[in-house]
C-alpha cells in the first residue's frame, strides 16, 4: 500500500514540476506567449504547446508512478485518474477561454497516456 501511495504522490509531483518549470521557460523564452498568459488568449501554436507539455508531464507522471507502485495496473493509473477530476471543474471554469478540442484534448488523454508512461517501466500488469 505504502509503495502504491508513495508512487501516486511522486507521479504528481513529477507532473507539477514539469509543467511548471516548462511554464516558466515558456514566458521566459517566448515573450508573445508571456504577454497573453495572464489573460489566457493563447493562440494556436501556444495551445498545442501547452498540450504537449502536459502530454510529456502525463506520460512521465505515469513512468514515474509505475516505477515505484509497480502493480497493480489500477494503482498505476491513480494519478491520472486524479488529475481527471482536478481538472474538470478548472476546464469547466475556463470554458470560454479555449475551444472545446482543446479541453477535450487535455482532459480524455490524461487517463491513458498515464497508462501509456506506465507500459514504459516493463513491470507486470496485474490488475
Amino acid at each position: 500500500m505504502a509503495k502504491k501511495i508513495l508512487g501516486t504522490v511522486a507521479g504528481l509531483a513529477a507532473w507539477v514540476t514539469i509543467v511548471t518549470a516548462a511554464g516558466a521557460i515558456m514566458r521566459l523564452l517566448w515573450p508573445a506567449y508571456a504577454s497573453v498568459a495572464d489573460a489566457m488568449t493563447f493562440t494556436l501554436p501556444m495551445q498545442l504547446a501547452r498540450l504537449s507539455i502536459g502530454a510529456l508531464a502525463t506520460v512521465v507522471m505515469g513512468l514515474v508512478t509505475a516505477g515505484i507502485a509497480q502493480r497493480p495496473v489500477l494503482a498505476r493509473l491513480m494519478p491520472g485518474v486524479l488529475l481527471l477530476i482536478a481538472f474538470i471543474p478548472v476546464h469547466i471554469s475556463l470554458w470560454d477561454k479555449f475551444p472545446i478540442w482543446y479541453h477535450l484534448t487535455f482532459l480524455v488523454s490524461l487517463v491513458p497516456l498515464t497508462y501509456a508512461g506506465g507500459t514504459l517501466t516493463g513491470a507486470g500488469t496485474t490488475y
